[in-house]
């Protein structure tokens, strides 16, 4: 199996994206550190849809991005070159189900941790403010880009509700729109360049970083099994 990987790097620390497993990441001090992590996290990927596992992998670089963000702390500006591409419907309908998906399974973690206000995790913070650490903090943290990605695009969206509920009535407004699969690239907040591919990966690629960071929080919180809900590699 060969996986198209986006490489975004600080020139230390390494974003490693799946550019054809929409939303699928690693992290590391290095690309090659990124690279070796790419293989579980596919495996856990495809476990996560319920397809059928793969053992032998091609990683290539498609892509490098140089940033000046803290991509330690996952902070990324990166437009894949894919994602300045049109969408075509039934590409679209799959991904924004990929999407609710992802929202509906985020929810169920959140709603599996015994004291949501409660975490063994130590205070730590970042120029861009304090690290979530509860699963209360984690789930508002990632429910909340809901209006910000959105609105990157030029839908008005708000976050009320579940993370589930705000995230399908953005698309009900994005859907509004009869020129949606065709939108252009848009330059946003802080001149990051955005579009509808990439608002799609976006929210599956937020949603698995702070629901892996949950998980991670539950197991070191609670003495007790968990359901790791997006079968990741831990």
């Amino acid at each position: 199996m060969t996986v198209n990987c986006v490489y975004e790097h600080n020139g230390k620390d390494t974003l490693l994206y799946a550019d054809n497993y929409v939303g699928a990441y690693t992290r590391g001090n290095t690309v090659d550190i990124a690279i070796a992590k790419m293989p579980l996290e596919i495996k856990s990927y495809l476990q996560w849809l319920g397809k059928p596992s793969v053992s032998d992998f091609d990683i290539k670089t498609v892509q490098e991005k140089v940033s000046t963000l803290s991509v330690c702390d996952a902070d990324s500006d990166v437009i894949f070159d894919s994602e300045k591409l049109p969408l075509a419907f039934e590409e679209y309908i799959r991904l924004k189900e990929l999407c609710l998906k992802s929202a509906q399974d985020f929810l169920k973690q959140y709603e599996l941790i015994p004291d949501r206000d409660k975490s063994a995790l130590p205070h730590r913070d970042t120029f861009y403010g304090k690290i979530p650490r509860t699963a209360t903090e984690m789930y508002e943290h990632t429910k909340n880009v809901n209006s910000y990605y959105f609105g990157e695009i030029g839908v008005e969206a708000n976050n009320d509700g579940t993370i589930l509920e705000c995230r399908r009535i953005g698309f009900e407004a994005l859907e509004k729109n009869p020129d949606f699969l065709s939108m252009p690239v848009i330059v946003g907040s802080y001149d990051e360049l955005w579009s509808l591919r990439k608002v799609l990966r976006r929210f599956i690629w937020h949603d698995r970083i702070h629901a892996k960071a949950m998980y991670r929080m539950a197991q070191k919180t609670f003495d007790c099994e968990i359901e790791n809900v997006f079968k990741f590699a831990i």
